[in-house]
């Protein structure tokens, strides 16, 4: 495995601030004024022979009015760890989202799918998700349902589906629990915190995820008229600023469940008459 040279986020920074200069027609001592610092200092930075604090990341992207995305990313240069912030997904800026998202749930009909954001609050559901899951959980419960890790983790929902459901829970708690450990993000101790106490979590789920690499896709297995069923869950993300980093803003996640047996017909389950409060179409 190759090393990592200790000058390589020096000089990736480097390059995305000679970019940025060259964007807004700036002298490095021209920048250096605005930023209270030298045109050495900033020459040094660009040559990659001295690092920025993420103060003065933060200095530089203020000084040249750069957007959410353009920041974060010069702080991913810079080696630091972006801040994606909150996602309004009913914002009226973000009618462009919805309705994209809408036509990739309807296109994705009869296979269940969901729309989340980062905290895996529900957004959206599709009929597909509906009429598979109106089979085997009473609809009044279903209704209620918001986030779709309280979904899988809670024995009145999904929890009891799960196959394996000891492993899985755990590997997605560890994912989530380091989550949490790069956001810092009280949203997501608690998260973790709530969820580790659902009596489906094994109390050495720590332990046990320790051991197990993560997984792209769980399964769960749902009893669809007298027939077990087996589906795997898949994960999809969508970053909303645009085809850059991931990392540079906030993110939404499809999840889908394809059915193990190919054969198996779902169009039966997702009719015109189904209704949830989170399916829009």
């Amino acid at each position: 495995m190759p090393q990592i040279n200790s000058t390589d986020t020096s000089l990736t920074f480097g390059r995305f601030l000679k970019f940025w200069r060259g964007v807004h027609g700036l002298s490095q001592e021209q920048l250096a004024a605005m930023i209270n610092s030298s045109p050495r200092h900033i020459s040094r930075l660009e040559n990659g022979s001295s690092r920025p604090s993420q103060g003065l990341a933060n200095d530089i992207a203020t000084a040249m009015k750069l957007g959410q995305r353009d920041t974060n990313h010069l702080l991913i240069a810079a080696g630091f760890l972006p801040s994606t912030g909150e996602l309004n997904f009913h914002a009226p800026e973000l009618k462009w989202l919805r309705k994209t998202m809408t036509l990739s749930l309807k296109a994705l009909d009869p296979y269940p799918a969901i729309v989340m954001n980062d905290a895996s609050d529900i957004l959206m559901v599709n009929r597909g998700w509906v009429g598979l899951f109106n089979q085997t959980i009473n609809k009044t419960v279903l209704d209620s349902v918001t986030n779709n890790f309280e979904f899988l983790f809670n024995r009145h929902y999904a929890g009891n589906l799960i196959s394996g459901w000891e492993d899985t829970l755990s590997v997605i708690l560890m994912g989530l629990e380091q989550g949490a450990l790069f956001s810092d993000h009280s949203r997501d101790y608690k998260m973790v915190e709530r969820l580790a106490k659902h009596e489906n979590v094994p109390d050495d789920w720590r332990q046990r995820a320790a051991t197990l690499e993560p997984m792209p896709s769980f399964r769960i297995q749902v009893n669809l008229r007298g027939d077990l069923q087996k589906f795997f869950s898949v994960h999809s993300t969508i970053s909303t600023v645009g085809p850059a980093a991931l990392l540079s803003g906030p993110s939404i996640n499809i999840n889908t469940l394809y059915p193990e047996d190919e054969d198996l017909d779902l169009s039966q389950f997702c009719t015109s008459d189904l209704s949830h409060p989170l399916l829009y179409y």
